[in-house]
């Protein structure tokens, strides 16, 4: 487990692991022009459920970084550093072990430090092969760099970058369906080609690197960024979009993966019935540029992830909304109106 922290550490941090502190020198930041930090804190939910079932817990730091992490490059922030947190009613130094392993694993993909943590056990409280995992991390990104919906113009590009399966949200939802259907988590999924168990628990993708990397390329172009978790597509989207703007997002520009039509089939619903609760195959949306969107998104998909446009965002007041149900603005942000419309694509994207 050590081994795999210091992975994660570069000259700037000091002190190694142990202490009651991390400690990170920010030496570097004194070349900011007016340097902001970004900071976000979030856990796994109740996906730590089907690890502690399965007795697999390699995956669920990846859960937890990417929570966490991903929500910092949404304004354009760089991550410095990062630190975890686990409740649990027995240390069990081998399971502990593993999740640490994995938050530092995925701390070293996307370029976070992981300075410090913390593993307290709660007896009476928690069962004994029950734990809870949660993170905080902070970044740094120049005030003039900031992304956001300020940024946001009329006629910009809407596109989609596809998840790795169900992330970390909806679970609650998934465990219901299955209990309900009577099926447990070493059951086959004939359809998804593996136990239900090793399908829930794929790890969130990671979407850090790619976008720092695409904002620093395209500078400029890339106004605004969204991550898909709670609420689903259409709220995260209207987050970043300025009061007034409106999009709609075209349901059959994409296929949603076979575990999120499964899950439907067994609930018997439909996949539009769980769009506030499931990302159903988009794990972030970026508002572009339109003449820069064609190579944002070739650049994107040639680095390894899926990307297409679903949309465009209508701020012109000539451009008036339609009528219908709009999802306007989310989580106390007075943002822009955003509504899915069309059918699913039965087919891979």
């Amino acid at each position: 487990m050590k081994s795999a922290v210091r992975a994660t550490h570069g000259p700037e941090v000091l002190g190694g692991v142990g202490g009651f502190a991390g400690l990170f020198d920010a030496s570097a930041l004194l070349g900011y022009r007016r340097p902001l930090l970004a900071s976000s804190t979030d856990g796994v939910g109740t996906k730590v459920a089907i690890a502690q079932a399965i007795d697999k817990h390699d995956t669920i730091g990846h859960d937890l970084v990417g929570m966490v992490v991903d929500d910092i490059v949404v304004v354009g922030a760089k991550p410095l550093f990062m630190t975890d947190y686990i409740a649990c009613g027995k240390v069990v130094p081998e399971r502990i072990a593993d999740i640490v392993r994995g938050i530092a694993e995925a701390c070293e993909l996307t370029g976070t430090a992981l300075v410090g943590g913390e593993t307290a056990e709660h007896p009476g409280l928690l069962g004994v092969d029950d734990y809870d995992v949660a993170g905080a991390a902070t970044g740094i990104v120049e005030a003039d760099r900031i992304l956001g919906s300020e940024r946001v113009q009329d006629g910009d590009v809407v596109l989609a970058l596809a998840s790795s399966g169900l992330h970390s949200n909806g679970y609650s939802l998934v465990r219901h369906i299955l209990a309900k259907a009577g099926i447990g988590y070493g059951d086959r999924a004939a359809d998804l080609g593996t136990t239900w168990g090793e399908a829930l628990l794929t790890p969130t993708r990671l979407y850090t690197t790619p976008l720092l990397a695409l904002t620093d390329r395209f500078d400029g172009a890339v106004h605004s960024l969204s991550h898909v978790t709670g609420g689903g597509i259409a709220a995260n989207l209207a987050r970043v979009l300025p009061r007034g703007s409106w999009a709609e997002i075209d349901r059959s520009t994409w296929s949603p993966a076979p575990v999120f039509r499964v899950l439907s089939d067994l609930a018997g619903t439909t996949l539009e019935s769980s769009e506030g609760t499931w990302n159903l195959g988009i794990g972030f949306l970026a508002v572009v540029d339109a003449a820069a969107a064609p190579a944002i998104a070739a650049a994107l998909t040639e680095g390894g992830i899926d990307t297409w446009q679903v949309g465009t965002v209508r701020l012109d007041a000539a451009a008036a909304r339609p009528a219908g149900d709009f999802e306007q603005g989310a989580k106390g942000v007075d943002g822009g109106a955003v509504r899915l419309v069309g059918a699913y694509a039965d087919g891979a994207n």
